[in-house]
């Protein structure tokens, strides 16, 4: 009995775990999407980074909230943008992480929603004191490149 309560907690916690992991990952666009840099940069671990393919390598709180604030980005939502994520496949080996899946950036222009960019992503996440923070996502084009495609497996 005592190890059907063991194995039950432990699933339990396993659960917990990816929802927690879920609600980080789906965090990140409804807050740049309103444009609360401060929030998404959040998400993140003190050091963490973000690789965003044609962008480069952003590292820390500050420089992920720079890349939010900056010309590019605060244009993409001013004219109306919506960064979507898929569910992902996560894999949890203790207190790390790694998750992949899509995301997708679609802006108005002409009066409908276009697909902007399309994207492969792989994001690591670690436990900092009891709560997921991502320590890096990396984000490719999904254009035929092998890096992109290799994001996902």
């Amino acid at each position: 009995m005592l190890r059907r309560l063991d194995e039950l907690f432990t699933r339990v916690c396993e659960l917990e775990d990816r929802e927690a992991i879920r609600n980080v990952i789906a965090s990140y666009g409804p807050a740049v999407d309103r444009g609360d840099s401060h929030e998404a940069a959040q998400i993140f671990s003190e050091n963490g980074a973000y690789d965003v393919g044609g962008y480069g390598l952003h590292m820390g709180h500050a420089a992920l909230k720079a890349l939010l604030d900056g010309e590019v980005h605060q244009s993409l939502i001013m004219n109306g943008a919506a960064h979507f994520l898929s569910p992902m496949q996560i894999d949890l080996n203790g207190d790390a992480a790694i998750a992949r899946g899509y995301s997708a950036v679609f802006t108005w222009a002409d009066g409908a929603f276009k697909a902007h960019r399309i994207a492969s992503n792989r994001w690591e996440l670690a436990r900092i004191d009891g709560s997921w923070r991502v320590t890096l996502r990396v984000n490719r084009l999904l254009n035929g490149a092998a890096e992109a495609r290799a994001l996902l497996g």
